[in-house]
């Protein structure tokens, strides 16, 4: 029975990075440096599921394959990292507790503020050496707009369609 759980477990996860390769490679909106997108939604679903470090490890590997087989521009690691913090910070703030529009906000608050805005606006500093300043305007609405998106849609989500579904 605990193999077939870890079975289903891997099932679900590959499902869910290869959902988030294809809403974040294929189904967003790309700039230089903006990319407004819905793959957040099914690592969210993962931290829900199986906690900060699936969740985590699961958005690392799917950014590695996202570049790998669809490059939007240069690897960059640090946009890796991101994104396993972004897991991470799915996993801490809402694994086994209720999924509430105040915890996703402060979930969503965190991603969006510090990992979104401070974060992969440094590492396109980096990379682009490129003036913040510049960037700053287009980034904060983009970081406006996804804390929205993604405060409303996770609870909805989670909530509505995938608690029951999945059995959790």
């Amino acid at each position: 029975m605990k193999q077939n759980s870890n079975v289903t477990r891997l099932i679900i996860l590959g499902l869910f990075i290869a959902l988030e390769i294809i809403l974040t490679r294929f189904l967003s909106i790309h700039t230089p440096i903006v990319r407004i997108g819905f793959g957040f939604l099914p690592i969210a679903m993962l931290g829900i599921m199986y906690g900060p470090l699936w969740a985590a490890a699961a958005y690392a590997i799917g950014d590695l394959i996202g570049i790998m087989l669809f490059p939007s521009g240069p690897f960059f690691p640090g946009f890796t990292l991101s994104a396993a913090l972004t897991g991470l910070t799915y996993g801490i703030v809402l694994y086994k507790k209720p999924i509430t529009w105040k915890r996703v906000l402060i979930a969503a608050a965190i991603v969006c503020l510090g990992i979104n805005l401070i974060l992969d606006t440094l590492w396109l500093y980096i990379l682009m050496d490129t003036a913040v300043i510049g960037m700053l305007p287009a980034r904060v609405i983009k970081v406006s707009v996804m804390l929205v998106v993604q405060t409303l849609t996770i609870p909805l989500v989670w909530n509505r369609y995938l608690k029951k579904a999945l059995r959790f």
